[in-house]
């Protein structure tokens, strides 16, 4: 099957008030080219999740399109600082943040890969975040009568990743690090990949190394080059360090 098609078309599919994972780390290989698009076409009321989250969810909370976070971190990292429109989002009660660590993100991810409603976690018997995120609770262990901390499961209704490679039929592959990508992709009801290259039919089935994402999961796939710009893709293009100077100093 042929999953091709534009940006435009592809993000035409999201609906207000959808649950949404972003795929990337930060500054790394984040689906921005999708950002933009998803504040062009000015949806709103999006739920977002992420481990760790950057310029991607600030840009998102700066363009007034969510009601709510649930990430590990979120920042830009080094010279770049805090991500302050998110900050300011938050302050102002409009938008709601899901504090989580990142293992907690991934644990609650894996909950919904595996279709079960939670997952537990070791850890977090002394944790404030049981007091501040509803998405946390204890559970005892049938088999020993310990009692853990357990975190409710998060199943995107669909998740943006950005990747290097892919062919029409939604196989997606990923250079350097992986990060919670193809977790997300495991976890979500569909996909929507971004990519530097679309690749022929026949690329991957003479590869040594298999896509990370396997086209099954994936509802659209865009040819995006340099669709984490000005963030950075491994073995495409590095951080563009002025871009996001320009991008924060506009409404700062």
């Amino acid at each position: 099957m042929n999953r091709i098609c534009t940006l435009e078309q592809a993000v035409a599919s999201l609906e207000d008030g959808a649950l949404i994972g972003l795929g990337g780390n930060t500054l790394n290989r984040a689906p921005m080219a999708a950002v933009r698009e998803i504040i062009r076409q000015g949806r709103r009321g999006l739920r977002l999740v992420k481990t760790a989250g950057g310029m991607d969810i600030d840009l998102l909370c700066r363009e007034g399109c969510v009601s709510s976070v649930d990430a590990g971190f979120i920042s830009y990292e080094s010279e770049f600082g805090l991500a302050q429109f998110y900050r300011r989002a938050v302050q102002r009660g409009e938008v709601i943040a899901h504090e989580h660590a990142c293992y907690t993100v991934i644990s609650a991810l894996r909950a919904a890969s595996c279709g079960v409603p939670f997952m537990p976690v070791r850890g977090l018997q002394i944790s404030d975040l049981r007091k501040v995120n509803d998405y946390f609770a204890e559970v005892q262990d049938p088999f020993t009568g310990e009692r853990l901390a357990a975190v409710r499961a998060i199943a995107p209704e669909v998740s943006f990743l950005h990747v290097q490679e892919a062919d029409a039929a939604g196989n997606g592959r990923i250079r350097g690090p992986v990060y919670e990508d193809a977790l997300l992709a495991r976890a979500s009801r569909r996909v929507i990949l971004t990519a530097e290259r679309i690749v022929g039919d026949a690329f991957f089935a003479g590869e040594a190394e298999k896509p990370q994402i396997p086209g099954f999961l994936v509802s659209h796939v865009v040819h995006c080059p340099r669709g984490a710009a000005p963030g950075c893709c491994p073995g495409e293009y590095g951080i563009d360090a002025e871009a996001i100077r320009r991008e924060r100093g506009e409404s700062l």
